[in-house]
């Protein structure tokens, strides 16, 4: 295992430009079809340049050459800076060498948008994790998992979780704000950079519920498939399930697979793992997710964590089974994904014994189940969501800004 910290240079990238939003003079521009807004750009107050969009990553191609245009220049100007931005993963203006060396000078204090890398910690297994710090301070970690013909990225959609799951190190922090666009795609360019190949896989299990951070989440969707190239199969997002967010995230037609995390059979028990799941009761979210399926044309892939003593007995096994045959009565072939638990300090909990997680895919198979167990990568790296992020404020001897 191998960590790098601040001052370390080997494998960090170069420090994000310093990104300051509250001058007067600047403007922000929105891309209304990305954003959703319909404010009108109204350039600098004085009459000079224009002002960019704020930050440049997550803008849409047709955005930047509109941009480029606006600042006298010709539009594939604009078709240059997505290409660094999106494909060369650039940090600063400086760094497109082919814009005119004077227009690179004017536009030195414009934000890209990235992220720095506070702490990288490499896993025997090739995992790579994460703990970034945004602009304002704070802190958010993000995964790649490569395999020999895949590079995987585990992203983040929120600084901690509202959801509050009692095993979960994210949950014990919990919430301080949603992701903003740019920190989302940030994420993956920061694994692209780091392992110098092509991110082919995104999942949405880091940090957060995504689905209480619904319109940026899809947003990032579609520019990851977009902008940066990543098919959309080949996209996951997971939620614990937030009441009527299904059926709208069915309404968006995206090609995704939706993970479902249920860690219980049942509504008691759920709840017991699963404060927020009071408000949701499995029942209901059951209906959904034979809506969504309905809806959609796609499958789901149900997610179930394994706590030793918990919910991982021969019962708890039968009842999963009942309970996902309920949501295959649209006719579509259900998959769960079996996680063997990742212990953490602020939890009393334990990773069961590899016979008895053999005995429960054998009892969903026996009930015509398809099960698989999840790989658990970086083992030896603090992997389990939020424990990068909490031993690094733990160890911190002053808080970062915005995090007092």
């Amino acid at each position: 295992m191998q960590a790098y910290y601040p001052g370390r240079q080997a494998r960090l990238p170069k420090p994000a430009l310093g990104i300051q939003f509250g001058r007067q003079a600047r403007v922000e521009k929105l891309d209304p079809l990305r954003l959703g807004s319909d404010l009108p750009f109204n350039g600098f107050a004085n009459g000079a340049m224009s002002a960019p969009p704020l930050p440049l990553l997550g803008q849409s191609l047709a955005a930047l050459k509109d941009w480029a245009v606006e600042q006298g220049q010709p539009a594939y100007r604009g078709q240059q800076l997505h290409t660094w931005l999106y494909h060369k993963g650039i940090r600063s203006l400086q760094e497109v060498t082919v814009f005119p060396k004077a227009w690179r000078e004017a536009l030195q204090e414009y934000p890209v948008g990235r992220s720095q890398v506070v702490q990288r910690i490499e896993s025997r297994d090739g995992t790579v994790k994460f703990l970034l710090q945004l602009a304002d301070g704070e802190l958010i970690e993000t995964v790649g998992i490569p395999t020999a013909r895949r590079l995987t990225v585990c992203v983040s959609s929120q600084v901690g979780c509202p959801m509050a799951c009692n095993f979960c190190a994210t949950g014990k922090m919990g919430y301080r704000r949603n992701l903003k666009l740019h920190e989302i795609l940030d994420q993956v360019l920061t694994v692209q950079e780091d392992f110098g190949r092509r991110v082919s896989h995104v999942v949405f299990m880091g940090m957060g519920e995504p689905l209480l951070n619904r319109d940026t989440v899809v947003q990032a969707i579609r520019s990851l498939n977009q902008d940066i190239g990543i098919g959309q199969r080949h996209i996951t997002l997971s939620t614990v399930g937030v009441p009527r967010q299904i059926p709208w995230l069915a309404q968006q037609k995206l090609q995704i697979t939706l993970a479902v995390s249920l860690h219980a059979p049942n509504q008691e028990l759920r709840q017991q793992l699963i404060p927020s799941a009071a408000h949701y009761p499995l029942d209901a979210l059951i209906q959904d997710c034979r809506d969504y399926m309905l809806c959609s044309g796609r499958r789901i892939s149900f997610e179930y964590t394994l706590l030793a003593g918990v919910n991982d007995l021969p019962i708890h096994a039968r009842q999963l089974a009942h309970l996902l045959r309920q949501a295959s009565q649209s006719g579509a072939r259900l998959h769960v994904n079996l996680i063997p638990y990742n212990p953490i300090a602020e939890a009393n909990y334990q990773r069961p014994h590899p016979a008895r997680v053999a005995e429960f895919v054998r009892l969903l198979e026996e009930h015509h189940v398809q099960a698989s167990v999840r790989q658990t990568r970086g083992l030896d790296g603090n992997a389990a969501c939020g424990q990068l992020r909490g031993s690094f404020l733990r160890a911190s001897p002053e808080p970062a800004p915005g995090r007092s």
